[in-house]
């Protein structure tokens, strides 16, 4: 049995996976308030007011269970939880760990391929950022991040860091609109594109480590404001990273 009722908007026919639908949706409901920490939902009220069956919304909460998002309880319930500040720190300490040797690798190919690439990625991540489009933003800030993983030719820290950054979209750790605008977000890149382009190592490296703890630090600050706690950021984060 579920606490309280539900109310959802019947999904629209979609050409891709029902799962995916199904995440978006719950990650939307969270967002604007109609699904509430701590509250008991079944997966058979989520599937009927999201207008289909079972298995895709089961899927979909399997997905979000393995991130931390949710935890099932007994006879087809679940209970929405928060992302844990430490959880966002140690997430955060890890992308440092592959992603700073990347940019520095990255900064010495000297590849006049990578650098038009790089521009590219920026330039969508511009026009997403100018219509307020964040998804497209994330999208291509992603690619933006891949690409500089992908230079430094370490398939496996590509692969964390992908697995990394699913995990926080899917907890709903986010900055844009909260803290910092989109424009914000792409304003940090450009020092980092800028050495890379230049062959400067050094200049990368600190210019990534700026962006990526300014992110996570962000982040952290917003999951501790939803717990009455009493460590500071700067302690959650001296502790992990």
């Amino acid at each position: 049995m579920a606490d309280e009722a539900l109310e959802l908007e019947p999904l629209t026919p979609f050409p891709g996976r029902r799962m995916e639908q199904a995440i978006a949706a719950v990650r939307a409901a969270i967002d604007d308030g109609r699904m509430k920490p701590g509250v008991k939902y079944s997966v058979y009220q989520l599937a009927e007011g999201l207008g289909i069956s079972r298995t895709p919304v089961r899927d979909a909460l399997l997905r979000l269970e393995e991130v931390g998002l949710i935890k099932f309880e007994a006879r087809q319930g679940f209970r929405i939880l928060l992302p844990q500040p430490k959880e966002i720190a140690e997430i955060f300490a890890v992308r440092l760990a592959l992603e700073l040797p990347a940019v520095r690798k990255a900064a010495t190919a000297s590849d006049p391929a990578l650098s038009d690439a790089l521009l590219r990625r920026q330039r969508l991540m511009r026009d997403a950022a100018a219509i307020g489009n964040e998804h497209e933003f994330a999208h291509h800030d992603l690619g933006l991040h891949d690409l500089i993983l992908d230079a430094a030719d370490n398939t496996r820290a590509r692969a964390i860091v992908k697995t990394l950054r699913e995990t926080t979209r899917l907890l709903g750790a986010n900055t844009a609109d909260k803290t910092r605008t989109l424009t914000d977000i792409d304003d940090e890149h450009t020092p980092v594109i800028d050495a890379i382009i230049a062959g400067q190592p050094d200049e990368a490296e600190a210019a990534m480590r700026r962006h990526l703890e300014n992110t996570g630090r962000l982040l952290v600050a917003q999951a501790l404001r939803t717990e009455a706690s009493d460590p500071s950021v700067d302690e959650i984060w001296s502790a992990v990273v």
